[in-house]
């Protein structure tokens, strides 16, 4: 059973920096693609980045682009986004999502598993 526990979450003010991670087990992930997603209140989940478990291919949103960095590491099964100039916009539930194949989807629809969410405020 796959399971993806998300932590990292917190309170910062604009301009400040947050770390998230993604703990993934009860699979081997080699031919997966994990992805972080955010959802706002009152908006619809929203693609932030993607990385291909195998070869580390990437994609990132517009919004986050030179911002936030999505990275894994294999010997933890865990992935990480580091997100630097926050800003309030950047204010949602983030979601971990693991997807069964590599072609790095921006579509929530795609994605195969997701964890519990982790929250981000950022004030101004």
């Amino acid at each position: 059973q796959v399971q993806l526990v998300e932590s990292g979450g917190g309170l910062v003010q604009a301009g400040g920096s947050l770390r998230l991670s993604c703990a993934a087990s009860g699979r081997t992930f080699d031919s997966y693609t994990m992805g972080w997603f955010r959802q706002a209140p009152g908006k619809e989940r929203e693609f932030v980045a993607a990385i291909r478990w195998s070869g580390g291919r990437i994609s990132y949103a517009d919004s986050v682009k030179g911002r936030f960095t999505i990275s894994r590491d294999n010997a933890k099964n865990t992935v990480y986004l580091q997100m630097n100039s926050l800003k309030p916009e950047d204010t949602a539930v983030y979601y971990c999502a693991a997807d069964r194949t590599q072609r790095i989807p921006i579509g929530s629809h795609s994605y195969d598993y997701w964890g519990q969410g982790t929250q981000v405020t950022v004030s101004s």
